[in-house]
């Protein structure tokens, strides 16, 4: 079956207390929104669509081509989010994926085996759960003998047996098309007047129909974005993923947790990395290196077999076997085929 994406970015994100759109607020050098826009793209295949409102301007300039775009003009609810996208999306595939760009933690692997569950599934949607003793204030699963989800309970209405259930809604989905567009009208609206994507639990619920949860095997992915303390927890928990997928592939990090390597850097086997060391930008070091401790390296290019100790290298290219430092800054577009001490 053919899938396709929606990201919900619209809202004002007010408890960051910033006036740059949530969004856009940088997660290991990268804007929030663009990882869940390059990870439902690789597992759909297809542009993504993102639902704009506060922001629509910056968020635009941000991702130019690579999305198209649905505005929200008033911000009432998630449900109604989803809608102002049916135009872009309805007959455009069998599967339609919902996330939200404050969600920037799912992965590409979650996103397909998303896909993958509804494909299979009788009934119209499938969502994502996790299992986790902090609840975060998420909703919490209600599930029947047969293991479908029956209702998500909000914490704030829930009764303290509720409570303590710890299999949360993480906020992410895949619906049949062809039933979600229609379901969405059926959404009433709530007492705070929005109209909310949970309540399509109850809808299918309430036909007779089977709704699938798919448990997160990492609760880290689920970290959510509402304020800069969860920013610095999906910080942390995104530099502990890129880190050790580069040792995993050849790099050593003397000291993971004083290591900072952002996402689109790109380093060659057998290279060291020592602690206090920052990896910015589209740096990419061949193998071999010695880098650090504390060095910063911006979109530079490193041939292999350099050393660079306690220095600033800045949109520049080194040779191979070039050593720099200490205390060296070398910037702005040089190409340094001698060594410098």
């Amino acid at each position: 079956m053919k899938g396709t994406a929606v990201i919900l970015a619209a809202g004002h994100g007010v408890r960051m207390r910033s006036a740059l759109p949530k969004v856009l607020h940088p997660l290991v050098g990268v804007p929030l929104i663009r990882y869940p826009l390059k990870a439902v793209g690789e597992a759909t295949g297809e542009t993504p669509v993102v639902v704009v409102g506060h922001g629509a301007d910056a968020v635009r300039y941000e991702l130019g081509d690579e999305a198209r775009f649905a505005v929200q003009e008033q911000q009432l609810g998630t449900a109604h989010a989803v809608l102002s996208a049916e135009a872009q999306l309805a007959g455009r595939g069998d599967l339609v994926l919902v996330t939200s760009a404050d969600l920037p933690l799912l992965t590409t692997a979650t996103f397909r085996r998303l896909l993958a569950a509804q494909a299979e599934n009788t009934g119209p949607l499938t969502m994502v759960t996790i299992i986790s003793p902090d609840p975060r204030g998420f909703g919490r699963i209600l599930r029947a003998e047969d293991g479908s989800v029956t209702a998500i309970i909000e914490e704030a209405q829930a009764t303290p047996e509720q409570r303590a259930i710890r299999e949360l809604n993480v906020g992410a989905y895949c619906f049949r098309s062809d039933w979600l567009w229609p379901a969405l009208r059926r959404v009433k609206i709530s007492p705070k007047g929005e109209y909310y994507l949970t309540d399509l639990i109850g809808l299918a619920v309430g036909d007779g129909q089977y709704v699938q949860a798919l448990t997160l095997e990492d609760p880290s992915e689920s970290i959510g974005i509402n304020n800069r303390l969860h920013l610095s927890e999906a910080e942390a928990a995104l530099r502990r993923r890129i880190n050790e997928a580069w040792m995993l592939a050849g790099v050593t990090l003397i000291d993971p947790r004083a290591t900072y390597i952002e996402a689109g850097v790109k380093i060659g086997e057998d290279t060291t990395i020592y602690p206090g060391t920052h990896l910015r930008g589209h740096t990419e070091i061949g193998k071999g290196c010695h880098i650090g401790p504390n060095t910063i390296l911006e979109d530079a290019r490193v041939g292999a077999g350099c050393t660079i100790l306690s220095s600033v290298v800045e949109k520049t290219t080194l040779d191979d076997n070039i050593k720099i430092g200490p205390f060296a800054h070398i910037r702005e577009d040089v190409v340094q085929t001698v060594p410098i001490h």
